[in-house]
This record gives structure tokens, C-alpha cells and sequence, in this order.
């Protein structure tokens, strides 16, 4: 028999490529390489032009910029403003006085207190109840029903659900007519007018809208605990509070973390509602630090004053943040180490 030979061919390597299937032409066969690139050859580090670790700058700096203008600017702006004397016409250097003046003014450190009262009310009340609540609904039957009906007052705005208990909290309002209805009249006071029961009550309203937010994230929390851990802990006997300690708890760690923090950075800067139903009176017994910047800067014109009670919030919120996230995430500072 004659024929024509063809070469031997060896195995295509990764460099050289596939090899699309033969074709004939005349009594000629030949085969054609397709070239490719190889994983290594398809992406160099820092090639082209947009290529390399700066590569996603061009997109993040329009983010940049608005957290320049409207968060580092000002920040920076209330502290070089903070060592001035200001009334909004005229400003003169006055160095650390407004700091000085700080720890001599009564209303700055009944301010400080009301402070302290929202941070340990909210965090008491809204947590402590959205948690309860939670799980007391959680396998209950129309207990989807009834944590809607819970979360309803978290979708009224703050205004709303202020002027809701300002009627509910004067003189002549709800509370004080069911109390003297049943027989209480010694109980019925003027709430919004005498420390402390004008702060403790705007903590109360202030729980009765913030409870519903906390219960949504805490059964979000309660579903994703597997059922297989609740099973077993069922066959080994726990029940009841044992079931609540040992199995509940631990699994919402990561939710009880985001709600208490987001706790206290809302009571910490809790402004709308004791605006509208005693505007930090009488007598600024009320004020809160928050309120207490706006009042000075916007309405005294003491805006040197202002920015430093704004930048002692501001050192309080971050570090109040901080010492609470280290300590419940000692797991990421194990990793660093």
C-alpha cells in the first residue's frame, strides 16, 4: 500500500494550545494551532491601564469626596471652631476656654446625666423587651401576627411618636385619666414637667417605637440557629431556661451585638423626640448633650461652646463604640495576634 505519511504529532501543552481538528487539503493534511494564553500569561499584576492596586481609585473617589464634605470637613471644621469665641459675626481665639467652661456649667452636667439615663433606659427596655418578645413569639401560633402588630410603631416617625405621647403624657392626658380612674390619683403628676420623669418618660415612648426593630433582628437571629442544636439539646433534657442559656444566647451573639451597639449610638444623639414634647425644659432639666449643642450653636449663637459639647458627644460616641465592639469580638483581635 502507498500513501503519504503523516508526522507524528505530540500532546498540545498548555503554552501551545488547543489544536482545532484536521483538515485536508489535496493529500496534505494539516493541523492548525489556536493560539491561547495560559493562566499565568491571561492577567499580569499592574498591567494595562487599568490594572495594578490603584486600579479602583477612579470609582471610590466620588465616595470619597462625599464622605469629605459631609462628614471629615464639618468634624474638622466644629474642632478648630471649638477653641474660638463665636457668635456667628464675630470670632476671637480663646484656646481650650470653651473646655474650661464645659466643667464649671451645671446645665452641661445635668445634660451629661440625662445622657447617661437614655444610654442605660435603651438599652435596658428596647433590647431586654425585642429580646423577650422574640422568643416568646417565636414557635407561637400567629406569632408572625403578632410581632407585625409589635413592629408597627417602629414605622411612625420620631415626630409622630412624639406628639402620639405628648397627648398621652400632660396633665389631662391618658395616663393621668386611667390612673385617677382607678382610684391612683396619687400617681398622677405632670410628667413632662418635673426631673426625672420628663427623661424617664420620653425613654418610655422612645422604647414603645424602638421595641419593634429589635424583635425583627432578634427572630432573624432565632431562625438561623440550626434546628439540629435545638434538637439535640431537647434529647439531652434542656428545656425552659437552660434551652434560653445555653442554646438562645450563644446563638444570637452576633444580633445582640448589632442591637446593642446601634442602642447606643441612637440614645447617645436622641434628639426629635424631646425636642418636640419639652424642648429639654424646664429650665433645660431635660437637655440631652445633643440638644444642648443645637440649643447653643443654633439658637444661643454660642458656637464656639456648641462645637466643643459636639466634639465631647463625638468622643464619647466613637469610644463608647469602640471599647464595646473590642470587647465583644475578642476572636478578631486573636486572629491579628
Amino acid at each position: 500500500m502507498t500513501g503519504t505519511a503523516t508526522p507524528a504529532q505530540g500532546p498540545a501543552t498548555p503554552a501551545q494550545g488547543p489544536v482545532e481538528p484536521v483538515r485536508e487539503r489535496g493529500r496534505r493534511r494539516v493541523r492548525r494551532k489556536v493560539p491561547t494564553r495560559t493562566p499565568y500569561q491571561a492577567v499580569k499584576p499592574g498591567g494595562g491601564r487599568l490594572g495594578g492596586p490603584l486600579a479602583a481609585l477612579p470609582w471610590a473617589l466620588p465616595a470619597f469626596a462625599l464622605v469629605g464634605v459631609l462628614l471629615v470637613y464639618p468634624f474638622l471644621r466644629s474642632v478648630y471652631g471649638s477653641f474660638f469665641e463665636d457668635n456667628g459675626f464675630t470670632s476671637s481665639f480663646t484656646g481650650l476656654d470653651n473646655y474650661a467652661r464645659l466643667a464649671d456649667d451645671p446645665i452641661f452636667g445635668r445634660s451629661l446625666l440625662n445622657t447617661l439615663m437614655w444610654v442605660a433606659g435603651t438599652l435596658l427596655l428596647p433590647v431586654l423587651a425585642g429580646l423577650l418578645l422574640a422568643v416568646a413569639t417565636h414557635r407561637m401560633r400567629f406569632g408572625g401576627i403578632v410581632q407585625l402588630i409589635i413592629v408597627l410603631p417602629y414605622a411612625i416617625s420620631g415626630a409622630a411618636t412624639a406628639v402620639l405621647w405628648n397627648f398621652m403624657l400632660t396633665s389631662d392626658g391618658a395616663v393621668n385619666q386611667v390612673l385617677r380612674g382607678a382610684g391612683l390619683d396619687g400617681w398622677a403628676r405632670t410628667w413632662l414637667l418635673e426631673w426625672p420623669h420628663n427623661t424617664l418618660s420620653m425613654i418610655v415612648a422612645s422604647t414603645w417605637q424602638a421595641t419593634g426593630l429589635n424583635v425583627v433582628l432578634f427572630a432573624i437571629g432565632l431562625r438561623a440557629i440550626p434546628r439540629e442544636t435545638v434538637e439535640a439539646a431537647q434529647l439531652d433534657g434542656a428545656s425552659g431556661w437552660r434551652m434560653f442559656r445555653y442554646i438562645t444566647l450563644p446563638g444570637l451573639r452576633a444580633v445582640t451585638v448589632v442591637v446593642v451597639g446601634m442602642a447606643i449610638v441612637n440614645s447617645l444623639k436622641a434628639f426629635d423626640m424631646i425636642w418636640i414634647l419639652t424642648k429639654g425644659g424646664p429650665s433645660r432639666s431635660s437637655e440631652t448633650l445633643a440638644l444642648s449643642m443645637y440649643r447653643e450653636t443654633f439658637r444661643l449663637f454660642h458656637v464656639g461652646y456648641g462645637s466643643a459639647i459636639a466634639l465631647v458627644l463625638s468622643v464619647i460616641v466613637v469610644a463608647s463604640s469602640w471599647m464595646y465592639l473590642r470587647r465583644q469580638m475578642p476572636d478578631a483581635d486573636a486572629a491579628k495576634s
